[in-house]
Formats: structure tokens, C-alpha cells, sequence
């Protein structure tokens, strides 16, 4: 085995590292570049050494070029929360070579030991598993484009993961929503009457008031988080406010709701548009004919993802869902949106699964969170 694992800290390894997909990808019709800036970004912060206590990052090599890459990072905030000692991964790619992903697997596992912690998941997002981007493995439906922050890789990665000795510990699905077929009977005079009769309202996002829409995010969050998942908690005011400032460039405000009941916020949904179809066309790079090419399509988006949707236990199965559903759904299809996708759902969130189910939704795509016990 002539496999070479660096940890990520010279720029030349930081670029093999941000330019390996295309690699692994280049004959992949399906698959959508990020932006490389992006995913600098996320592993950005190992490189420099600033957080080097929890996250890490490295680049295998084969016969000296480029073949794999893995990050590693665990969250402090969240094992004291929950009384854990987890790690999660994420970014990884390789070719098809156990020695390649076992020999990365391996440096990950004895750098998560190092810092007592005693099980992995992945893969997940790169800021950790309560994050709904980049979640999961993809298992099923290979032949379809990834929608924008979702997860997309060749099918032999699950057999990788599993001759690493990773287990299943939990599936998450998407779904097909089409226009066409979405709402069959107009539940207007349905969303309507819940609304009346639950006391609630439901309306877009004021994102002239971010600072009053965080908070009741963050209201909306600490009741509706269910304290047994393993993977999340509800985020502090700052976390609200940093998601809120990477989130509301991209927004729409006619693809948000959320719902009151008088003053109290009791739920809320987001959908963004799907920004895929514009990094497809730009190759991972930014320059200025990118950035021409990104203001061009970007009032031609024709599809959306919804990919955040929660309901305080009090106002569940009271249509509260249905009426977000609905305001988002009527309002893309005005500005010509035909297509969308609802992800990524867990399939233990039975009420979300029915709900999504019930305007229509088709599952699509089945993507799997592994575990191991270090």
C-alpha cells in the first residue's frame, strides 16, 4: 500500500484537498460542484490552527496524487449537553480504494481517541450533526441532481464506510414536490379554518426585522427541539444570529413562514431557492464571468428546497404545518417555481414524514448517518 496521509496545514494541501472531487467526479453528470470557496472555508480553520482542539482535516495521497480526504471535528457544548463524547465526519471523498479511506478513517479515529471521545457519526455537516446540510450518505436515488446544501457521492462509498466497520445508525429521506401535483385539493378554505380555530396566523418572514425574527426562531427552536435526539440541542441567541446572517443572503422572503398564535411564535418553515442550478454552470470558481453567470439565472430558478421546518408541541396536528406548507407553496408557484424538494427528514419524525406526505411529497432519496463506536 503506498498511501499517504497528511494532515491538512500547507496551502499546496489545502487546494488537493478543495480540488479532489473533481477527480472523483469528472465523468458524474449528476454531480454539482461547490464552490471552492466554500468548502475553504469550512476547513479553513484547521489550516490555521486556530481551533485545532476540535477539528481537523486530512488529504490522502496514492502514488503521490491526490485520492482522498476526510474531516473530523466535535462540539464541546453539545457532549456536555448531552452527556457524550461523539465526533462527527464530513467532506469526505475518495476513489474507489479501501486502503485509501481506511488509511483515512484510521487517522480520524485515533485523533478523536486522543480527545476522549468514544463514538463518531457521520457524514454530516462540517459545523456538526444538527445541521441540516451535507447530511447523510446517499444510499438511493443516485440518478438525480443534488438540490442545494444536500449530500451527493458515488455508490460505492457506503460499501467504504461499512468495511470501516461503520454501522447504520440513522436514515434521513427527501422529497419530490412538484407543483403539478402538490396540494391535488386546494386546502385554502382547510388552512383557513385552522387558522380561525387554532387562533394562529401565518405570514412570510420580515427580513427588515432580522433581529425580531432570530428571536422568535429561537423561541420556536427551544420548544420544538425533542430532548432525545442524540445529535441536537436547542442553539443559543448567537447561534440563531449566525445562521440568520449566512441564511439571509440566500432567503426569499415569499419562500419562508412563520406561524403566531397572538404575539407567540409557534412555528416556522424555510425553503431556499435551488441555487444548484447556478453552481452547476460555474465549475467551483467565482471569477467575474461566474458572477455575471450567478445574476443572470438567479431570477431564473425554477425549483426550491425546503429544508427547515419545526412546530411547538402545543400547535402540532392543528394545520400549523399545512398553513407553512401552503403559504410557501402558493407563493413559489406565482414566481414560477415548479419543482421543489423537502429534506432531509428523519425516519423517526413520523409527524413530518405524514405531513409532507400529505401535501403530496413523493420520497426520492434515501441518505444514511453512520456510526462507530471508537
Amino acid at each position: 500500500m503506498n498511501v499517504e496521509v497528511r494532515t491538512v496545514r500547507a496551502a499546496r494541501d489545502l487546494r488537493a484537498f478543495v480540488r479532489l472531487p473533481q477527480r472523483i467526479y469528472r465523468r458524474d453528470a449528476c454531480w454539482v460542484p461547490p464552490l471552492e470557496r466554500d468548502v475553504r472555508e469550512s476547513v479553513g480553520p484547521a489550516l490555521l490552527g486556530t481551533e485545532r482542539a476540535t477539528r481537523e482535516a486530512w488529504v490522502a495521497f496514492k502514488d503521490g496524487r491526490a485520492a482522498g480526504r476526510l474531516f473530523a471535528a466535535h462540539d464541546p457544548v453539545l457532549n456536555a449537553r448531552k452527556g457524550t463524547r461523539a465526533g462527527h465526519l464530513s467532506l469526505f471523498e475518495a476513489i474507489d480504494d479501501q486502503d485509501v479511506s481506511r488509511a483515512l478513517f484510521d487517522h480520524a479515529f485515533e485523533w478523536l481517541r486522543a480527545r476522549g471521545l468514544t463514538f463518531v457519526r457521520g457524514p454530516v455537516c462540517p459545523a456538526g450533526p444538527a445541521f441540516d446540510e451535507l447530511k447523510g450518505l446517499l444510499v438511493q436515488g443516485f440518478e438525480h441532481r443534488p438540490y442545494v446544501l444536500t449530500s451527493y457521492n458515488p455508490p460505492y462509498y457506503q460499501r467504504l464506510f461499512e468495511c470501516a466497520g461503520f454501522e447504520k445508525e440513522l436514515d434521513v429521506f427527501a422529497y419530490r414536490l412538484r407543483a403539478a401535483t402538490l396540494f391535488a385539493k386546494d386546502p385554502g378554505k382547510a388552512v383557513r379554518w385552522a387558522e380561525k380555530r387554532y387562533g394562529f396566523r401565518t405570514e412570510g418572514f420580515n427580513l427588515k426585522d432580522v433581529e425580531s425574527e432570530v428571536r422568535a426562531i429561537k423561541h420556536v427552536l427551544d420548544l420544538a427541539i425533542p430532548a432525545q435526539w442524540a445529535d441536537m440541542v436547542p442553539p443559543a441567541l448567537e447561534e440563531v444570529r449566525a445562521m440568520a446572517e449566512r441564511f439571509v443572503p440566500l432567503v426569499d422572503p415569499d419562500l419562508t413562514g412563520i406561524a403566531r398564535a397572538g404575539d407567540e411564535p409557534v412555528g416556522f418553515g424555510l425553503a431556499i431557492p435551488d441555487y444548484n442550478q447556478i453552481l452547476a454552470r460555474l465549475s467551483g470558481r467565482l471569477t467575474p464571468v461566474a458572477a455575471l453567470k450567478y445574476l443572470y439565472y438567479r431570477r431564473r430558478l425554477t425549483a426550491a428546497r425546503i429544508f427547515i421546518m419545526f412546530v411547538v408541541p402545543a400547535f402540532r396536528q392543528k394545520g400549523v404545518a399545512h398553513g407553512i406548507y401552503y403559504r410557501i407553496f402558493e407563493r413559489g408557484r406565482a414566481k414560477g417555481f415548479t419543482d421543489g424538494e423537502a429534506s432531509t427528514i428523519g425516519e423517526t419524525n413520523q409527524q413530518m414524514l405524514a405531513d409532507i406526505e400529505g401535501i403530496g411529497g413523493v420520497r426520492y432519496k434515501t441518505y444514511r448517518v453512520y456510526g462507530k463506536v471508537l
